[in-house]
């Protein structure tokens, strides 16, 4: 398994990642993830530059220790870092879950990906995307507007309500990504930026 310097120690002791879900999930930890078991020490790598003929690269702000990988005819793995989006929409949401949502990280991390110009895009919840000018400028659209919502004061409900009305019908979005985990991810965020908490 290939991670970043930062996850690769929580991947071997996932003790201190627990706990810290733990403390921000509360009672539903068990049944949105269910039991968190360590990988063996021996099958994890730090990534580097190149893995597996991969570029492989930083791109925090969905989560500190999120890396992507360019394969050399385009194809940028993506991970959460783009979002996610679901054939047939073209909505894109900003996935934000807590515990280190940095919308600032988040933002260089889209000029990264647009400066390295890829052919497509495949997103870990799910596709194979050609758009990609567009679907990275959805992502960032939709990111301020919920940074921006957050930073206003809204409520969960309230946030909730505004980033449904986006979507429409489509409650499959919120089994990949449900949107309470967003406004937690994102309220962190601001806490934290306005030195809330």
């Amino acid at each position: 398994m290939h991670v970043s310097e930062v996850g690769a120690p929580h991947l071997v002791d996932p003790s201190r990642l627990e706990a810290s879900a733990r403390r921000l999930y509360g009672d539903t930890f068990d049944s949105l993830w269910g039991e968190l078991a360590a990988v063996p020490a021996e099958n994890v790598h730090v990534a580097g530059e190149l893995v597996l003929g991969l570029e492989c690269f930083p791109a925090p702000g969905h989560a500190s220790h999120h890396v992507c990988y360019l394969d050399g005819d385009g194809t940028l793995y993506a991970g959460d870092a783009a979002g996610v989006r679901i054939v047939p929409d073209r909505v894109v949401w900003p996935v934000s879950p807590p515990p280190d949502v940095d919308v600032e990280a988040w933002e260089r991390t889209l000029d990264e990906l647009e400066r390295r110009d890829p052919q497509r895009l495949a997103l870990i919840h799910f596709g194979l995307f050609e758009d990609v000018a567009f679907h990275l400028e959805e992502t960032r659209r939709e990111l301020r507007a919920w940074a921006e919502l957050v930073a206003s004061g809204a409520t969960e409900d309230e946030f909730v309500e505004a980033a449904r009305e986006n979507v429409g019908e489509a409650p499959y979005y919120e089994r990949a990504a449900p949107l309470w985990q967003s406004y937690t991810g994102l309220r962190r965020w601001w806490d934290r930026r306005s030195g809330g908490a």
